[in-house]
């Protein structure tokens, strides 16, 4: 109910961010990229397209000042719009509006299998805590020498923390708390 009020509010910004994605660079308003879902079962996430067309096979990580970012997708990555539509995937029943954040195949198959089994037990998530806490990876990320090997080797870990922590301890309290935080740190 949540992701179909959401997009029926959001539908005149969506319609307002497809015009300037479509006059900003050629190719489609939306990006689809495979994820894990529940029980490991693959799905296509929704996304606003922020990156030129054909670019992501130079890597899926992206850093800050990224040369593959197109303009309008620097403002909505920044303020994380470019998410918005993964509300499509909610209402579907891929996603939830909370849970942990939907890996893209490669990187879950870096999880340990106890850690894997606990964070694929539950829908993903739009937000999480790992969301609000890395809201700016793409800037640690492009500090790194090696933007890969930190992804994995320091921040999926801590990642991987908070989304055992999530699944271990959610209620609609905490659900309710995580999408304030994540709204006032966009704002913020």
């Amino acid at each position: 109910m949540a992701a179909l009020a959401g997009l029926i509010f959001l539908a005149p910004l969506f319609v307002v961010v497809a015009c300037w994605i479509k006059l900003d660079s050629d190719g489609p308003i939306f990006f689809r990229q495979q994820r894990v879902g529940r029980h490991g079962i693959p799905f296509r996430i929704f996304k606003f397209r922020t990156m030129a067309v054909g670019t992501e096979v130079k890597g899926q990580i992206t850093v800050r000042n990224d040369a593959r970012v197109t303009g309008a997708g620097n403002f909505l990555r920044r303020y994380k719009i470019d998410e918005l539509p993964q509300l499509i995937n909610v209402l579907s029943g891929e996603m939830s509006l909370v849970g942990p954040r939907p890996e893209v195949p490669r990187y879950v198959a870096c999880y340990p299998q106890d850690i894997r089994e606990i964070i694929l037990s539950v829908a993903p998530g739009i937000t999480d805590w790992a969301a609000i806490e890395y809201k700016d990876e793409s800037k640690l990320l492009s500090l790194a020498g090696d933007s890969e090997k930190t992804y994995i080797e320091i921040i999926l870990p801590r990642k991987l923390e908070y989304y055992v922590c999530y699944v271990e301890e959610r209620s609609f309290l905490m659900d309710l708390r995580i999408i304030v935080l994540t709204l006032f740190a966009i704002v913020r």
